[in-house]
């Protein structure tokens, strides 16, 4: 890590003190352990993790490195475990400075959402929901199933990320968000999940290409022309991939864009074709001298669904909107 070496008070400790940390802490303890946990402390342990060196990170916070060394080692005794190994050449994190850094990580986000929601709500507003959602949803189905929520509930405020499938499960996983909506195809783990909607794909072509005129065609079919293709972490790129891989041939990628409009607009340059869902295609392809072909194969079908830790422990107004997305009112 860093270059100079970064000592800790008793950085050495006995067989006697490395037995006595591997126990586990009783129920006073933990409480104690919870009540003396500082802040500070936590957001020092990360800037020498990010940093690699406690130096940097002293230097980082405007604190001095005597200071940050006293609470590194006062945070370990407390926590009866090592958090770093000490090397002639810097730290490294052991298994127990790991499991700490995701906990302070989420400790920290939830602090600055607490200054958020607080904010808000002194300027007026009733409610905030997290929502992680991949392009999909985003671009086909969300623009018509929100204004109505918000018609109803006007003093609520909506922060919606973009990001692929399977960092949508994660961010949920991980507190970042309260709800999410992702291809069913990626694993969901422990989350609760709930149907949502449903698209296809289809393949995306100029008028003049050799596929044009054709009613529907299979993907195998397609892997003999230059592909346009999402960036590889969508789930429509990789389960794409994992087709041909299937067929035994390779896509023939010219290009990886970031969004379905970039794929429309590389397809109307000739880059391509392109393998993007029905109902983006309606809505982004107009005036672009383009077509849409349907795809035969079954994993052309797909579904999109609503993911959340607990739907009970959401706060009153997430309920709101995970009811709201899965009304069977909702028009589809």
């Amino acid at each position: 890590m860093g270059a100079e070496r970064d000592i800790l008070p008793d950085e050495k400790p006995t067989m006697q003190e490395k037995s006595q940390s591997s126990r586990p802490a009783s129920g006073a303890a933990k409480i104690n352990i919870a009540r003396r946990i500082d802040l500070t402390t936590l957001r020092l342990f990360i800037a020498i993790c990010e940093e690699g060196n406690l130096t940097r990170a002293s230097q980082r916070e405007a604190i001095a490195p005597s200071a940050v060394s006293k609470r590194m080692h006062d945070l370990e005794e407390m926590l009866e475990v090592a958090l770093f190994e000490r090397h002639p050449n810097g730290m490294a994190l052991t298994p127990a400075g790991e499991s700490l850094l995701h906990h302070a990580r989420v400790t920290l986000l939830n602090v600055e959402k607490i200054a958020v929601d607080m904010a808000e709500h002194a300027r007026g507003v009733r409610g905030h929901v997290r929502m992680l959602a991949n392009l999909s949803s985003i671009v086909e189905f969300l623009p018509d199933d929100l204004p109505g929520f918000f018609r109803a509930h006007e003093l609520v405020r909506l922060d919606l990320q973009e990001r692929p499938s399977a960092d949508v499960v994660r961010g949920v996983e991980e507190g970042v968000a309260e709800i999410g909506i992702c291809s069913a195809d990626v694993s969901t783990r422990g989350l609760e999940r709930f149907a949502y909607r449903r698209d296809r794909l289809v393949i995306v072509v100029r008028t003049d290409h050799p596929l044009a005129g054709a009613t529907d065609v299979s993907f195998a079919d397609t892997l003999d022309y230059d592909h346009v293709g999402l960036f590889a972490t969508s789930s429509i790129y990789l389960r794409s991939h994992y087709t041909a891989q299937q067929i035994g041939k390779s896509i023939r990628l010219r290009v990886h864009v970031p969004g379905f409009d970039a794929v429309c607009r590389m397809v109307q340059a000739g880059m391509g074709i392109g393998l993007i869902p029905d109902r983006a295609f309606e809505v982004l392809s107009h005036g672009m001298n383009l077509t849409a072909i349907e795809l035969t194969d079954d994993w052309a079908d797909r579904e999109l669904v609503l993911v959340a830790r607990d739907p009970a422990g959401l706060s009153a107004t997430s309920q709101l909107m995970l009811e709201h997305l899965r009304s069977p009112g909702r028009p589809h």
